[in-house]
């Protein structure tokens, strides 16, 4: 029985398949997010993740079955359409010209402009919102050049809010980040979340961090869902070591009562003991 009885999802993966010419990367995969819901996409590298934050974004298309948006078929809807609902802050941002930050921000605002139209004043006011939102706000005269890379990703992802989307899409949104900012950029998502209700979609190799911050995990295992559903839950020492292929033990952190992957320095490579 559905945990959200009568809402229609957010997003919405009906067996969903997808592969790079005879490389299958995902098979049959199926899936509901609603409103409000804060999920981590976790896995080993090849599982399928990045490819399938691709799929929900609208980056690439299924080529077997199909991903809906608040009910409808998202390959049906325009570019411009997906991008009022859907933001994506991707894991590498790269810049051809030395735009500022706030130049950077305001690219958020295009899905809500004419074709031909301008920033105004109110496009301004929200991206002023949007990097206050992230601690940004005074590096808006700075050249994407001249900033850090914790600056950058907080600044990419206030372009995103500047989007104003129902959805968050975040692909290992904390890779390039030391401990401190990926404890920040972590607590960031949290607010967005709890105050705003924005729906959050995140790919992490994080496994820790995830479990603090999601609500659901989702673990894929070779382009297919080995395990859905609370942290606590999805988070087992048995799993994990199967997908992992190396042993691994889960201990609870007695101050958050998140579960925590330790990875033993004598670990060793485990046969994998399920099909595919």
């Amino acid at each position: 029985m559905s945990a959200y009885p009568g809402r229609v999802p957010a997003l919405e993966v009906e067996r969903v398949s997808f592969a790079y010419g005879r490389m299958p990367v995902l098979a049959n995969v199926s899936f509901s997010v609603h409103p409000g819901e804060f999920v981590g996409i976790i896995g080993p590298n090849g599982s399928g993740k990045s490819t399938l934050l691709r799929l929900l974004s609208g980056t690439l298309r299924p080529q077997g079955g199909v991903v809906r948006l608040d009910g409808r078929s998202l390959h049906l809807l325009s570019r411009r359409e997906v991008a009022r609902q859907i933001a994506v802050v991707p894991q590498e941002t790269t810049f051809t010209f030395a735009f500022t930050a706030l130049e950077v921000v305001l690219m958020g605002r295009s899905p809500h402009l004419g074709r031909f139209s301008l920033e105004g004043p109110d496009d301004v006011e929200i991206a002023r919102q949007s990097m206050e939102a992230t601690d940004s706000w005074h590096l808006r005269s700075r050249r994407m050049d001249e900033v850090s890379s914790g600056e950058k990703q907080r600044i990419v992802v206030a372009r995103a809010l500047a989007q104003q989307p129902a959805i968050l899409l975040l692909d290992e949104p904390t890779t390039a980040l030391d401990i401190r900012h990926q404890a920040d950029m972590y607590r960031l998502l949290r607010k967005f979340h709890d105050e705003g209700g924005l729906t959050i979609m995140l790919v992490s190799h994080d496994l820790n961090l995830s479990a603090r911050a999601c609500e659901r995990l989702i673990l894929l295992d070779e382009g297919n869902i080995r395990s859905d559903g609370p942290p606590e839950a999805v988070i087992e020492a048995r799993t994990l070591s199967e997908v992992y292929d190396t042993e691994l033990r889960v201990h609870t952190d007695p101050l958050t009562g998140a579960p925590v992957v330790i990875t033993p320095l004598d670990g060793t490579i485990r046969p994998r003991t399920h099909p595919g």
